[in-house]
């Protein structure tokens, strides 16, 4: 079970290449996206990490990059946004918004509202999220394959207590694998921390590249490694700050 594998070992700022998600993993999983708190100290911490890695730290996030940012606000660092769909440090990934886009969105936000669930917009596609009334993840499931038959260039990606539709062609392990050829992560092993189905491809990416992945949370995963919370994540991170 993955709460039985150990804790990471501790971060080496002179070899290792750090890629974090956001949700669960920096920060607690809210009842809504726009809910989350941020700890006051998390953007210093981020900052100075990446100064310490000499820029080889990337937030990894299937959230819309506008939204890191605010979040994040203080942070100037790598980030990708949209499941690797946009960027800010590195070139754009999609340079343009997918054809469709807001034909999907507006059917998304139509069947939310109708079933008094939660719609997430974001800028390469949009989620609808079951957690308030999780006996609705069936028809949620039914409806958000049937929009991916209607509209070309498009695919479900499952995460807790929602589904999501984005464009397809895009993950986070391709991202790791764009960021990884960036001069600041040359030589270093990647390790990524994550704590959805998003993130398994990523963390198994990590693992299958000389680095290793951190499941965190509950549930089985390829990491070798587990954090039982976002809150364990900043401790490691800010332990990785204190070694001399």
């Amino acid at each position: 079970m993955t709460g039985k594998k150990p804790a990471p070992p501790a971060l080496d700022p002179s070899r290792d290449a750090l890629f974090l998600d956001f949700d669960g993993c920096l920060v607690d999983i809210a009842p809504r996206p726009d809910a989350v708190i941020v700890p006051r100290d998390l953007p210093g911490i981020l900052t100075e990490l990446s100064e310490a890695l000499d820029g080889a730290l990337a937030v990894v996030s299937g959230r819309s990059l506008h939204e890191l940012e605010r979040f994040l606000e203080g942070f100037e660092g790598l980030m990708v946004g949209s499941h690797g769909s946009e960027a800010r440090g590195m070139e754009p990934p999609m340079a343009e918004a997918p054809q469709h886009l807001g034909a999907v969105k507006e059917d998304l936000a139509g069947f939310a509202q109708e079933h008094d669930l939660i719609f997430e917009d974001k800028s390469h596609g949009a989620a609808i999220h079951f957690r308030s009334n999780p006996a609705k993840q069936g028809q949620v499931e039914a409806f958000t394959e049937a929009l991916t038959e209607r509209y070309d260039g498009f695919m479900i990606q499952p995460a807790k207590m929602a589904v999501e539709i984005r464009p397809q062609g895009f993950s986070k392990d391709g991202a790791l694998a764009i960021l990884s050829d960036l001069v600041q992560f040359d030589g270093r092993k990647p390790v990524y921390a994550g704590d959805d189905t998003t993130d398994e491809p990523a963390l198994a990416w990590a693992e299958e590249h000389g680095g290793f992945g951190i499941k965190v949370g509950d549930g089985e995963s390829v990491a070798r490694y587990h954090l039982a919370a976002p809150t364990n994540v900043r401790d490691w991170l800010a332990a990785a700050l204190r070694v001399e």
